[in-house]
């Protein structure tokens, strides 16, 4: 076995879920950093979008979702991520563009994992 797969059987109990069009790995009790959610601070939010459940023993993979699995999420705060630099230049021709980004975030913390409306440890 790697070190990678004993590290995620050790892991506990953790849930990939699908938000903004990405897909986070997500454990119980630790905070993530997701793509701006329009909601309150201090807030729940309920996401019903699970591709698999791991309980720590074995895996619960969806076709494409897991029926019946949610994950509990409490907005922490908004933030923004780091400044990104785009900077375009066409050679010999005296062309330069420059912009900047910043990616507006959320901070959540993970309170529960549920399946069937049981959470796991």
């Amino acid at each position: 076995m790697s070190t990678d797969a004993q590290a995620a059987t050790n892991a506990g109990p953790y849930a990939i879920v699908e938000t903004s069009g990405t897909q986070v790995w997500v454990q119980p009790n630790r905070y993530y950093d997701l793509d701006r959610i329009h909601a309150e601070v201090d807030s729940s939010v309920t996401l019903e979008n699970v591709l698999l459940v791991n309980d720590g023993n074995a895996a619960n993979v969806g076709q494409p979702y897991v029926k019946g699995a949610t994950v509990e999420l409490q907005v922490m705060a908004h933030r923004r991520g780091p400044k990104v630099i785009v900077y375009k230049m066409r050679p010999k021709k005296k062309t330069r563009r420059k912009n900047g980004h910043r990616q507006e975030l959320t901070r959540v913390m993970v309170k529960a994992i549920k399946v069937g409306g049981k959470a796991l440890a």
